[in-house]
């Protein structure tokens, strides 16, 4: 492994203790989370769960909401729907900035 990889939002470097810890969850909230299909963690060669950075924001980003009272089917729904909304904004603020190329 190189240290580049550490650097990386999808490689997962972080193990199930080490996540609960992190997100100050039990780690039957993340397991549930995988049981679900919400959040699918890679394997180690052992078998256990490994977490990425970007696993771990979308775990905390369901917490939080689960924390707001939501269910897990709305919370999924919400962060997909979230997700769905910044890549339109994006893609419109690339379509709205003037390129280079025009008068």
């Amino acid at each position: 492994m190189g240290l580049g990889q550490l650097d990386d939002d999808d490689y997962p470097a972080v193990t199930m203790g080490q996540a609960a810890e992190l997100l100050e969850v039990q780690p039957a909230f993340l397991r549930s989370l995988d049981a679900a299909g919400v959040l699918r963690p890679q394997r180690s060669a052992g078998g256990h769960r490994r977490y990425s950075r970007r696993q771990l924001e979308l775990a905390a980003r369901l917490r939080e909401l689960f924390d707001q009272g939501m269910t897990l089917d709305a919370a999924a729904r919400i962060v997909g729907l979230q997700d769905e909304l910044d890549t339109a904004r994006a893609r419109i603020a690339t379509l709205e900035t003037p390129s280079e190329s025009q008068p």
